[in-house]
């Protein structure tokens, strides 16, 4: 069997790892292959970003060789897919060469789109690329005082981010001695602070207790540079001394290229996460790809690729997947500087997060060392 992995991501990576152990013997025989293609032969750790933001950490350390990571005998290419033939059961790469397989596994991730709204990508800050996080920390640490203004466009991926960002740049002004030259304001889309219902009820009273302003039934409509102010669509005007943007997402431009899907978000479905449709039989999506309404988070595509990881291989061995994708997420939420809580769910059991403590700002520390090991597939 041809395994063809697009994406070298988290989910790709986890994926052809996990599936690489469980058919080591049929790779050795021949009776199965694992290509991956990528885009850039580097891996990054994103939710790194928030801490070279806060200057914690430097982007050189959220970087590994793609390659190093892979298990022996998985084939890896940089070599980005531009056309994809699901009839056919080809792609067709940049260098023209073209990949047959009979099971394709599409992990291409998402892709933040401030330009979508007029005005902010020119007069915003944010922390979804390198340069962005350290633009950021610079902005950051050149403040001396005024309005910080949170603006929040859907969807975006890393569910917390809006939360943290606001959070830890509390913490990284308190230490300043700006805290009382400093108002923050949390803008938010929906009715309530944060998409998850569980999540806004913990965080609206942090926000009291911090001072953190907050107005929620905001959408995005504009950024006026000129006069330093958010326009929304609901008719408001919010004014700022520093604009800090969760820009929306799209998915990657290739699906929008070849109709897998609107917006690059490609229908998958919920247990099963193959992509609905005529050509879905031998087609896995995960990770950020997918359009399942599920938060677009690491840990989301970690729990799938493991089990689409376990189904392949029972594919290859008996002849049928033998698990059932629940919709399992687990989300750290850094809660400033030195705490954090988490938010674990799936599609039957809401999140429950717990009073902020050291300990587990603790873990979450522990686990970014830890990812590379997650990446191999080995947590």
């Amino acid at each position: 069997m041809r395994i063809l992995v697009v994406g070298g991501g988290m989910g790709g990576t986890i994926f052809a790892n996990h599936l690489a152990r469980r058919i080591h013997h049929e790779m050795k025989t021949g009776k199965a292959r694992i290509t991956m293609l990528s885009a850039s032969h580097e891996h990054v750790y994103q939710p790194g970003w928030l801490y070279v933001a806060m200057g914690r950490t430097t982007p050189d350390e959220l970087v590994r060789e793609q390659q190093s990571l892979l298990e022996p005998g998985i084939e890896f290419h940089v070599d980005p897919v531009e056309e994809f033939h699901l009839a056919d059961n080809h792609v067709k790469c940049k260098s023209g060469k073209v990949h047959e397989y009979d099971v394709i596994v599409i992990s291409t991730g998402s892709r933040p789109m401030p330009e979508n709204i007029p005005g902010l990508k020119e007069n915003s800050i944010n922390c979804y690329t390198a340069e962005n996080a350290v633009e950021f920390f610079r902005q950051l640490s050149d403040f001396k005082g005024g309005r910080i203004v949170v603006t929040v466009g859907l969807p975006h991926k890393c569910p917390m981010i809006p939360l943290e960002i606001t959070f830890a740049m509390h913490d990284f002004i308190q230490d300043r001695g700006l805290l009382d030259k400093t108002e923050f304001y949390y803008t938010y889309p929906i009715g309530r602070v944060h998409s998850l219902e569980n999540v806004a009820k913990w965080a609206a009273p942090e926000f009291d207790r911090m001072g953190i302003q907050y107005e929620t039934l905001f959408n995005m409509k504009e950024v006026d540079g000129k006069n330093a102010q958010v326009l929304s669509e609901e008719g408001g005007a919010v004014k700022y001394d520093l604009l800090v943007a969760v820009p929306p997402h799209k998915g990657q431009e290739v699906i929008e290229q070849n109709g897998l899907g609107q917006n690059g978000w490609i229908p998958t479905n919920r247990t099963s996460l193959h992509m609905e449709g005529e050509y879905g039989k031998n087609v896995i999506v995960l990770g950020d790809t997918t359009n399942l309404p599920i938060s677009k988070a690491g840990s989301t595509t970690h729990f799938e690729a493991e089990v689409a990881a376990e189904n392949v291989a029972a594919v290859i061995k008996i002849g049928r997947s033998v698990r059932s994708y629940d919709g399992k997420v687990f989300c750290f939420i850094e809660a400033g500087k030195d705490r954090a809580t988490y938010a674990m769910f799936d599609y039957q059991h809401p999140p429950q997060p717990k009073a902020p403590t050291g300990a587990v700002h603790a873990f979450k520390m522990a686990y970014n060392q830890l990812y590379w090991a997650s990446a191999r597939g080995l947590l």
